[in-house]
């Protein structure tokens, strides 16, 4: 078992050793010392690793010969903790963090910091500790200032080794996705939500971080020159052309161009923004002086990231309450499921996710829910909403009940025999390599992407059914033509 002693010793030589001595003679070891003499000209923190009977016979020796100051019962579970702040390299930016320590009346055994022209310094300091739950508190509420790494510490409870775990993930996700501080947090709040609730379905914590950590870097190491979308088209008509692009991760974007004019469905995450302004501009000559209006099938944040960047919108009444939610600071439908929020929420941070301007938005019309509509083979499962022409074509916009998400709808152009589906269908035997990869998180951090998975499931089969002879455009993966 592991004991740190604070002991108070003359300020000459030899004083140490003679602790060392006394240590040695019972056969203890010694594990960390940590002395400052600016900041305490006397006491010396000394972690002494032995059994029990060598740890009264070293107190007892070392209370003898003066060196050992009296401690609190608390005290005598005392340990070091050594940590490394990164604080922004401006005057008073470590007062915040020695309030906290002072708060809760922590002895700081150790500091030391220095500029190394960066903009910031790293403060490595030693604090000793009375208890693990002081550290526990202690290290929540720096964290959520700034930066903290735990150096060295001894685990003498689940619920300290729990938050240097959070504390030590927080910072992963700070590196791989570039967060703020405030966003840092946030992260670590929905991450042990998301926690939480699958640890209650008996599902792996470290799984579950694992997962976030994987979502994260793989979101990252796919932007710049390592987005590689598969692109492709079919000639529609003389006059019409569909594009589809397929992402390594979000939604497919479908674009119809017509001589003017490009018509999207669907767009995307929005970390991806850069890469695909970059390829519309490769693929649509004069793209910027091109008018440009979406259909949205559903408002996740993997369809609809780009939504700014067209000049009218055209959604359900459903998608458009959804956005409106979000515009308010409120929870979007997808967020009101308990199950599904924590997954939303992290996935705004590592997306970079924003509310559309509301009034681009343009409402097509609502579906009158009835209370039918929350069972199978009650109710209409696609209702039809309005219709909106594009390229001297009539699309015709229709909501689902719900099954996927609030608001899911279903896009059918009779004229060309085609469908766009959202993510009521998506073709998985269509996946890429890499969208297989990625498609394989959601459902388990959401412990299931459908919101109600029996009416999903009616949905889908009714599409499959109705439209067999219909080139779909699914939410995900390769156009499918049965």
């Amino acid at each position: 078992m592991r004991k740190t002693y604070v002991t108070k010793m003359p300020d000459k030589a030899g004083a140490f050793l003679v602790a060392s001595r006394i240590v040695a003679e019972h056969g203890g070891n010694i594990v960390r010392v940590n002395y400052n003499k600016a900041v305490d000209l006397h006491t010396l923190f000394i972690e002494v690793s032995a059994n029990e009977e060598q740890h009264k016979l070293i107190e007892s020796e070392l209370t003898e010969c003066g060196y050992l100051v009296e401690l609190s019962e608390d005290a005598s579970n005392a340990q070091i903790l050594m940590i490394v702040l990164t604080l922004p390299d401006v005057s008073g930016a470590v007062m915040p963090v020695l309030e906290i320590l002072n708060s809760h009346k922590v002895n700081i055994s150790y500091i030391s910091s220095q500029e190394n022209g960066t903009g910031f310094q790293y403060f490595k300091m030693g604090l000793f500790i009375e208890n693990t739950s002081e550290i526990r508190f202690l290290i929540d509420e720096i964290s959520r200032i700034c930066e903290i790494k735990i150096l060295d510490y001894e685990v003498t409870d689940r619920l300290l080794d729990g938050t240097v775990f959070y504390v030590t993930f927080a910072n992963e996700m700070r590196k791989i996705l570039g967060l703020n501080q405030e966003e840092t947090n946030q992260v670590l709040v929905h991450a042990n939500r998301m926690m939480q609730l699958l640890d209650e379905q008996k599902k792996s914590p470290l799984k579950t971080f694992d997962y976030i950590r994987r979502f994260a870097t793989f979101v990252r190491d796919r932007k710049g020159e390592n987005f590689k979308p598969q692109v492709s088209f079919i000639t529609l008509t003389d006059k019409l052309t569909l594009f589809t692009i397929e992402p390594p991760c979000g939604s497919n974007t479908y674009v119809i161009q017509s001589d003017d004019e490009l018509l999207f469905v669907d767009c995307g995450f929005a970390c991806y923004r850069a890469e695909m302004l970059a390829l519309f501009k490769e693929l649509f000559h004069g793209y910027s002086t091109l008018k440009k209006s979406a259909f949205i099938t559903h408002a996740d944040l993997d369809h609809v990231g780009l939504l700014s960047e067209f000049d009218t919108v055209y959604v359900s009444g459903s998608c458009y309450d959804n956005f409106e939610l979000e515009v308010e600071g409120k929870s979007n439908f997808r967020e009101l499921n308990q199950m599904h929020e924590p997954y939303c929420r992290l996935s705004r941070i590592i997306s970079g996710y924003r509310p559309p301007l509301l009034e681009k938005l343009i409402v097509v019309g609502r579906r009158n829910f009835t209370e039918e509509d929350n069972n199978c083979k009650g109710g209409q499962i696609l209702a039809p909403l309005g219709s909106h022409f594009f390229g001297g074509k009539r699309f015709d916009f229709y909501e689902g009940k719900g099954g996927h998400v609030r608001g899911d709808t279903v896009i059918v152009c009779d004229a060309l025999k085609l469908v766009f589906t959202g993510d009521i269908y998506v073709n998985i035997k269509g996946f890429s390599e890499d969208q297989r990869e990625f498609n394989s998180l959601a459902p388990f951090l959401m412990t299931g992407v459908d919101s109600n998975p029996a009416l999903a499931k009616e949905a889908r089969e009714y599409i499959v059914s109705k439209y067999s002879d219909y080139i779909i455009c699914p939410g995900h993966g390769a156009i499918k033509k049965f």
